[in-house]
């Protein structure tokens, strides 16, 4: 694959060098008997190979000087065009039904959002890896020990308080809860905590519920962290477990443009716009992939 600033003109091409590259291993995967294999398999493939293109063209750009835009606009082409491919391959594996299709496709929207963020031509956005629940749990578990010493109370009923705090948080969680959303990062000295959602489904209960606990636990924290939820589908799309989260108070939400829209004022690029420039799911896709999701009404769900 030729890299020049222009590649992100050159889709047909990237296209043509992804199905290149996926030929020979897709017939070597279709000959495993378990669908699942096959379709982790040729997804780790195509991964692989985006991930070694999208690394060389950060070299490239760090040497000829691109800029932040120009680098950005080359990445989300190279990203898109492996999701074309890599849609066309799973589906040759293992057919798409309803649902694992528009999980899947609402995956990509979520990864695809991300490189906003890891790109991000806004040089006043820096990312942050975040505390970890153990991290978390141990400071305030400190916190509360230092407080409870200083009480005026014996030794022992300092031992028992603490003993009841221990006994509360065994009640709270027998494990560790997942801190870790889409994207971590901070602006202008305020800290953002990011999740991605192409839409709500009806099994989104136990989502829901880790969403508010983490985000419980983050306003908690005194580190000024506000919690943004950015859903692609509109608002009318959602249902009840999208509302329990607009009206928790724990989560600024934002739907359809009004997501796309907020997403540019923290990155300072027009996401939305480049999508209706570039992303033509019908057209990009090949006829025997595209035929078989019309086929079966799976076509529906082609949409960002």
């Amino acid at each position: 694959m030729n890299i020049s600033k222009d590649l992100y003109r050159k889709k047909a091409e990237i296209l043509i060098y992804f199905r290149k590259m996926a030929k020979e291993p897709l017939k070597e995967i279709m000959r495993i008997a378990e669908r699942e294999t096959r379709s982790k398999k040729i997804n780790d493939y195509i991964k692989g190979i985006t991930d070694n293109l999208m690394l060389n063209i950060k070299n490239k750009a760090y040497v000829e000087k691109w800029d932040n835009p120009l680098l950005l606009n080359n990445i989300l082409m190279v990203a898109y065009c492996s999701y074309i491919v890599m849609i066309e391959c799973r589906n040759q594996v293992w057919r798409y039904e309803y649902m694992a299709f528009s999980r899947r496709i609402g995956e990509l929207w979520d990864l695809f959002c991300q490189l906003l963020w890891e790109y991000n031509i806004n040089t006043e956005v820096k990312l942050f890896e975040p505390p970890t629940f153990k991290e978390i749990k141990k400071n305030l578990q400190e916190d509360v020990n230092q407080f409870i010493n200083n009480l005026k109370l014996s030794n022992k009923e300092k031992k028992d308080l603490k003993d009841y705090y221990n006994k509360v948080w065994l009640l709270v969680t027998s494990g560790e809860i997942n801190m870790k959303l889409d994207v971590h990062f901070k602006k202008d000295s305020k800290k953002y905590v990011v999740d991605l959602k192409s839409g709500f489904g009806s099994n989104e209960k136990g989502n829901t519920n880790r969403l508010l606990m983490v985000a419980s636990i983050y306003k908690m924290l005194n580190d000024n962290y506000e919690c943004l939820l950015f859903v692609r589908s509109t608002e009318d799309e959602t249902n009840h477990y999208f509302q329990t989260l607009k009206h928790s108070e724990l989560w600024k939400t934002y739907c359809g443009d009004e997501a796309y829209i907020e997403m540019k004022k923290f990155v300072g690029f027009d996401i939305k716009k480049w999508i209706n420039d570039n992303v033509n799911w019908k057209k990009d896709l090949n006829k025997n992939t595209i035929q078989y999701l019309e086929e079966n009404n799976l076509d529906l769900y082609l949409k960002w």
